[in-house]
């Protein structure tokens, strides 16, 4: 039994409740006196304190980290805390991923972000930069993951134009790779009919997946108002992004030709009568769309591939016309036998012994075909494959 002389070491929280509990039964009468001009009796601001931070910690970082009131700490000490010898609880064994009321994030792992502690700084942990840290590793890991750079779609001019016996409107739309600055654009110019005949030829090869994109309607009049020519601006760029989301659709010759078979029809016709300069610009526009579209690997790309070598050869541009024909060999280096590899190893050798490049590969190659059998007196010259291509 304690000598009751002996005071019993009490915690000064302990000593002032059982103070206030003293005072609370003994009356008035018996409170212990207070000085003049002393201090009030210290209330508890613990709590209102501890709410009001961990309410604004909550607002700041809310969803990333979970965070318990010191009402709620203490009620899982005293349910888990019991047995146990005081001064030790069930929290102390969660120091290591529980701190100044933070607990582990589901997202983050166990780790100690430096949240400032209601408790002061006396408490607090070092390593305040430590989520800024992580995010920033996530974003560096993030970005080997990213997606493909997409494809827009950007209507930047439309004029009304009249001819003799009609007058329409003639949209003017870029092809641009997002997160990409293009040097040179590949551009387009169509009409409301153009977009018509790809929307029809669509929906009767492809009418499931073409069930729920919309396609603006022809108006009987004010069709060449300035609200009407923006608003179907708009809904013909949203028609094409949503055309391209549709991997079957994007591939099908009705959508891929809408973009570049005009630019290798005109480009075709300009390089039969001589205007190679005209065409040599109509090509590499051909060349451009291709290339946003990713179809670099077809007949067509190749059939761009010569007419540019032709153009640049007549212009006497024999640097960049060698450099299609090495692209075009590129491609080709896979295949047994193509229509255009005989012509243009012929044309790379010409080219090379022109410029003072290395020709000994294309040689070798072109050996091969004639040991092949195949008839390379009869093969017609880039030009003229151009010439006899149909494009239908």
């Amino acid at each position: 039994v304690p000598d009751p002389g002996v005071p019993v070491p009490v915690p000064a929280m302990a000593a002032r409740i059982l103070l206030r509990l003293r005072h609370a039964l003994a009356g008035d009468a018996d409170r212990e006196p207070r000085a003049p001009g002393g201090p009030e009796p210290e209330e508890l601001p613990e709590r209102s304190e501890l709410e009001d931070d961990t309410e604004g910690l909550s607002t700041r970082l809310s969803g990333t980290l979970s965070f318990t009131s010191q009402e709620e700490e203490e009620e899982e000490e005293e349910e888990e805390g019991a047995g146990e010898e005081p001064g030790q609880s069930a929290g102390a064994e969660d120091a290591g991923r529980c701190w100044a009321g933070v607990r582990e994030s589901p997202v983050l792992g166990r780790q100690h972000l430096g949240v400032p502690s209601p408790w002061g700084a006396a408490t607090e942990r070092p390593g305040s930069s430590l989520l800024t840290r992580q995010l920033q590793e996530l974003w560096r890991k993030s970005r080997g993951s990213l997606a493909p750079q997409r494809l827009l779609f950007e209507v930047t001019s439309a004029s009304v134009v009249s001819e003799r016996s009609s007058k329409y409107v003639l949209y003017t739309i870029y092809l641009i790779h997002s997160g990409r600055f293009d040097k040179a654009p590949a551009a387009i110019t169509r009409r409301y009919s153009d977009f018509e005949q790809l929307n029809r030829r669509l929906r009767c090869r492809f009418g499931c997946d073409m069930a729920g994109i919309a396609f603006p309607r022809k108006r009987l009049r004010q069709n060449f108002t300035a609200e009407t020519i923006a608003k179907r601006s708009r809904a013909f760029e949203q028609f094409l992004s949503h055309l391209h989301s549709i991997a079957e659709i994007r591939r099908s010759p009705e959508f891929l030709e809408f973009f570049f078979l005009q630019d290798l029809r005109a480009a075709q016709r300009m390089t039969c009568t001589g205007m190679y300069r005209e065409a040599l610009a109509t090509w590499a526009n051909a060349y451009r769309l291709q290339d946003r579209l990713g179809v670099c690997g077809s007949g067509r790309f190749l059939l761009t591939l010569a007419g540019l070598a032709v153009c640049h050869q007549e212009l006497d541009q024999l640097g960049e016309a060698h450099r299609c024909c090495e692209q075009a060999l590129q491609l080709l280096e896979a295949q047994g036998s193509h229509p255009l590899l005989g012509p243009f190893l012929q044309a790379h050798i010409h080219l090379a012994w022109k410029v003072g490049k290395d020709k000994r590969r294309s040689e070798a190659r072109l050996q091969d075909l004639r040991e092949a059998g195949l008839p390379l007196q009869q093969q017609p010259s880039l030009k003229e494959c151009l010439i006899k291509e149909p494009l239908e």
